[in-house]
């Protein structure tokens, strides 16, 4: 080799190591970049919306409609609001929800729950089924609710329970609603919305059809 060839090569060499330490003296001197996908995955998630309490019909349909895999001649019998822990029902909603539907072919009532939260180890979110249970038939205090009768909600009805029960809630603030259903039976022209402040013997009941969303007046 030529001395004028290994000083070509020296240079070329020297170059070559220079242009690298550039490189890597440029790559630190810059704030490392994260992907968007890198980025989305450190931003802290959305909280979801809090779960709250619904009205009857929010937490009937999804329970019928998996009666409906049960029997194809179930009847409801009743729909009854109740409390999952820590949430507070109010205004006609609950957390829970719970319709008893009954197979005249099979001699035998299910109960259906909806929760909109699961609070471990008892209730669990969306619907539970439970077991059937031996059914003698509809009878004069309890009757069967018709689809085409259940035209107020529940909200709706309390607002009409909650205007009639005005001045006793008054007189009585520290009383909380006790008792919040639907059912239908001999002696009600309609099927009623049942609310109940206090207990049956001090507190005060109202009842509000679920087809006119009148309040009923038992003689």
């Amino acid at each position: 080799m030529t001395y004028m060839n290994a000083m070509a090569m020296c240079r070329k060499s020297s170059a070559v190591l220079a242009a690298g330490a550039m490189l890597v003296l440029w790559g630190c001197s810059q704030a490392p970049k994260s992907s968007a996908s890198d980025e989305t995955a450190t931003k802290p998630k959305e909280a979801a919306a809090a779960a709250e309490p619904i009205p009857a019909k929010t937490a009937f349909w999804p329970m019928y409609t998996e009666a409906r895999h049960w029997a194809t001649d179930f009847v409801t019998l009743k729909i009854a609001a109740s409390d999952v822990p820590g949430f507070k029902n109010e205004g006609g909603k609950a957390a829970m929800w719970q319709a008893t539907f009954a197979s005249p072919s099979l001699h035998q009532y299910r109960v259906y729950s909806y929760a909109i939260a699961a609070v471990p180890p008892d209730i669990y979110k969306g619907v539970s089924i439970g077991r059937g249970i031996p059914w003698g038939g509809e009878t004069r205090d309890v009757m069967p609710i018709q689809l085409s009768q259940f035209g107020v909600d529940s909200d709706a009805a309390y607002q009409v329970a909650e205007k009639d029960a005005a001045a006793w809630l008054k007189k009585n603030p520290e009383e909380k609603l006790a008792t919040l259903e639907l059912g239908n039976a001999y002696r009600f022209p309609d099927p009623m919305w049942y609310f109940m402040w206090g207990n049956k013997k001090l507190g005060y009941i109202v009842f509000v059809s679920s087809t006119t969303a009148k309040v009923f007046k038992p003689k």
